[in-house]
């Protein structure tokens, strides 16, 4: 088990780490480690949710992105590619994520009914099983992490990251057109 995480509360009693700080001020020379300190906050608690995922999906013999990979299926077949953006993730890894459901019997290709030359990918029946079986599991210990977080919380929590998550794309393209 992992150490419990050494937090402090700030004037505004909001939680900081004191060790990412410290060594924040050194870095910045002084100047502020907000965004930074908030960006170390994220990356750790990223961490603690792939934990969680984890020992929840690991003891069933599915990765958290195999996880992913098979809900995005529950709602129908899907070709690789828009596998691969609906997950944010490339098509070569999708790829490897289908073989493991494949192997696992809970996902199977079958020809592509609209082109010859396409395969889609869908959920087998054990997979619908294995979901339902995980689904009960994955909303307690869900319930567990944001206890104590109101709705608009965990809304204001999903905006901020994707927030992030849309700020870096921009970031991305704008660094690419240069």
């Amino acid at each position: 088990m992992n150490d419990v995480p050494n937090f402090a509360r700030d004037a505004d009693d909001r939680l900081y780490s004191p060790e990412v700080r410290g060594a924040l001020a050194g870095f910045t020379l002084g100047e502020d480690t907000g965004a930074l300190e908030a960006a170390a906050a994220v990356r750790t608690a990223a961490r603690s949710l792939d934990q969680l995922r984890s020992r929840g999906t690991g003891s069933r013999g599915l990765s958290p992105g195999a996880l992913d990979i098979l809900i995005r299926l529950a709602d129908g077949g899907a070709n690789v590619k828009d596998l691969a953006a609906s997950a944010g993730v490339s098509s070569r890894n999708v790829t490897g994520l289908v073989d493991t459901l494949e192997r696992a019997g809970l996902a199977e290709r079958v020809p592509d009914p609209r082109d010859r030359r396409a395969v889609r990918v869908r959920i087998t029946p054990d997979g619908r099983t294995w979901l339902a079986e995980f689904r009960r599991p994955s909303q307690l210990a869900m319930a567990a992490l944001f206890r104590g977080f109101t709705e608009a919380e965990t809304a204001q929590l999903r905006h901020l990251c994707l927030r992030l998550a849309e700020n870096q794309h921009h970031l991305a393209r704008h660094l690419e057109d240069r």
